[in-house]
């Protein structure tokens, strides 16, 4: 049965820990756990969600890229689970971005990242996938990436000036 599961907050030592890698692709917890993860996704209205955010410390993250009330201008995608992913090649140039993080609530932040990168991964069903994301599919990736890493969004902000509340975004930068 599919679960909504508590997401943890940053100060929570799980989100400053590395993430495991996983090695057996086809375990039911796993599956489990990827199906948990793409409702918690849903529920809680974000486009991402990596393992560690819900206290499981695996190298597990779910791109679910899609228009809601965080990110109206999101576009559509089904949602991807990625197993063990891998940051292969980026483009050099880097593009500023809004983003917010269930574990870090009522916070967004202008974040530098790589505007197209290429990844490799494994999906639930244990296949290998080397796929190139763009834009804000690329961001999402990469910001999920780093909570596997121990990171959180704050970590990459050039200056404390890029940061702003979730009420300022919605009033000033949303319309």
């Amino acid at each position: 049965m599919t679960e909504v599961l508590q997401v943890a907050q940053l100060g929570n030592p799980v989100l400053r820990q590395p993430a495991q890698l996983v090695d057996n692709f086809l375990d039911k917890h796993l599956q489990q756990l990827v199906d948990n993860l793409i409702a918690t996704t849903k529920v809680s209205s974000g486009v991402g969600i990596a393992a560690p955010q819900v206290s499981e410390s695996y190298r597990l993250l779910i791109v679910a890229s899609r228009p809601n009330l965080r990110y109206p201008h999101a576009p559509k995608m089904e949602p991807t689970a990625m197993i063990n992913p891998r940051l292969i090649a980026h483009s050099p140039d880097m593009v500023k971005g809004w983003e917010g993080c269930l574990s870090v609530p009522g916070i967004r932040g202008l974040v530098p990242r790589y505007r197209a990168i290429e990844v490799e991964y494994i999906s639930r069903d244990g296949q290998k996938h080397r796929q190139e994301f763009t834009d804000f599919v690329a961001r999402i990736f990469q910001h999920e990436y780093d909570h596997l890493d121990g990171l959180v969004f704050l970590d990459r902000l050039e200056s404390t000036q890029d940061i702003i509340t979730e009420q300022e975004y919605q009033r000033q930068i949303v319309p």
